[in-house]
């Protein structure tokens, strides 16, 4: 087992390995171990610090977006054409934004699979190959159904509107073991009840005698010959985060997993020329509405994420509970002044759910200043529709749960108190 913490290393290092993986999160880390398995000697390589669950545990919401999160948070899509800016969330630690999610477990919807399969080419990806490689992960990941205890009264106001509308609700499966409900999972968990990778991955690596470089930038994919032969960068400086000592892996497979931002950016930067690179991102578009009711909801009090409602999935839109730190969520409320401080002042009494749009692949990264890439987005006609519906679907189902305004996510607009203006405004 060997960590190397690059904001500790002052001398320049050079390795020779079996394989080397740049990223620790969700590709690289199951990627890595599946190498360590085989008996191969890997190192994996990521820019992010190294926190153990112990550490991150005690952060407070606006610690971990500044240590954990890629440009403490603050990385948006740039719109382009009729498309609202989009705030772009993603880890910059070990273990990438597996760190940060929620733990939400879906399966690939049978729907996106076959289009992968059929109108992209994406061949032998057949629901009985993927069937026993769900069930495994699952397995490793402690995969488990959200118990209906754990639902906020957040949520259960939702799930009431729902039921009143016809719409069905079903409890949400996340990678947990022990959540108490603390709805912080966005900040790393403060239990230690999220499986992310750096719990459940990562530790094998270094058991099987694996190499792990935080606080390490690559800058280049080592090309000779046409073939990748290992990477090379710079550890970051604990005072500032700018590169500084230098580093070389050199291995005979190379694996780029930086996550749809960064794995253009490093491959171009490595000489690697295709007109689809850093083209045809899709991101998923999410939001949420808020609801005021005249009862105590303190959606802080249960699962961050427990109940979904795949019931417009044929629609592209799939409705998902979501309550995070009511620090964030205030951020976010409209109004200045008295009306800002109005609303803060109803915060035992929001309740707050969301919604994400299957979107058309919309999106590019490219090269810009600093190590951050340039994110521009295109929201296509048909995904703006679907967007403007969910957003009216779940305002819908606060009013038929009995909510006496809703705050919609649109820059500057005022809370509406009742179906009719939404319908007016929609």
């Amino acid at each position: 087992m060997t960590l190397v913490r690059g904001r500790d290393r002052a001398e320049p290092l050079s390795l020779r390995a079996d394989a080397v993986v740049v990223g620790s999160g969700a590709g690289g880390a199951v990627v890595a171990r599946e190498l360590a398995r085989a008996g191969l000697s890997v190192v994996v390589v990521e820019e992010g610090g190294h926190y153990a669950p112990s550490e991150y545990a005690r952060f407070s919401p606006a610690r971990s977006i500044g240590t954990l999160m890629r440009e403490a948070g603050l990385a948006v899509a740039m719109s382009l054409s009729e498309t609202p800016v989009m705030s772009v969330l993603a880890g910059r630690c070990v273990g990438g934004s597996s760190v940060l999610t929620g733990g939400v477990c879906f399966r690939i919807p049978e729907a996106v699979r076959a289009e992968w399969e059929h109108d992209h080419g994406l061949r032998g990806v057949t629901a009985a190959a993927l069937a026993p490689l769900y069930e495994a992960l699952e397995a490793d990941l402690g995969v488990e159904t959200v118990p209906e205890a754990m639902r906020s009264r957040s949520t259960e106001l939702f799930v009431e509107g729902a039921e009143r509308l016809g719409v069905p609700m079903k409890s949400l499966r996340r990678n947990t073991d022990g959540c108490k409900g603390a709805a912080r999972c966005n900040f790393g968990c403060p239990n230690g009840a999220k499986k992310s990778v750096d719990v459940v991955m990562l530790p094998e690596v270094l058991a099987r005698s694996g190499t792990l470089l935080s606080d390490a930038l690559v800058e280049r994919v080592i090309v000779e010959g046409g073939i990748a032969r290992g990477v090379r960068g710079r550890f970051l400086r604990a005072a500032d985060g700018e590169p500084d000592v230098p580093f070389e892996i050199r291995a005979e497979r190379v694996v780029v997993a930086c996550g749809a931002l960064h794995t253009p950016m490093l491959l171009s930067r490595s000489g690697v020329r295709s007109p689809h690179l850093g083209r045809n991102m899709t991101l998923h578009p999410s939001f949420r509405v808020g609801a005021l009711f005249d009862e105590d909801v303190q959606g802080w009090d249960g699962a961050m994420q427990s109940v979904y409602s795949d019931h417009f999935q044929d629609d592209g839109i799939t409705l998902v509970g979501a309550y995070t730190a009511p620090s964030v969520l205030a951020a976010a409320f409209p109004g200045v002044g008295r009306a800002h401080r109005r609303l803060t002042a109803a915060l035992p009494r929001l309740a707050f759910f969301g919604a994400m749009i299957h979107d058309e692949a919309a999106g590019r990264v490219r090269s810009f200043f600093g190590r951050e890439p340039l994110i521009t987005y295109a929201m296509t006609p048909r995904d703006r529709e679907r967007m403007w519906r969910g957003i009216g679907i779940l305002a819908e189902l606060a009013f038929a749960a009995g909510a006496r305004e809703v705050l919609l996510p649109i820059f500057g607009q005022d809370p509406v108190a009742s179906s009719a203006e939404l319908a007016q405004l929609l």
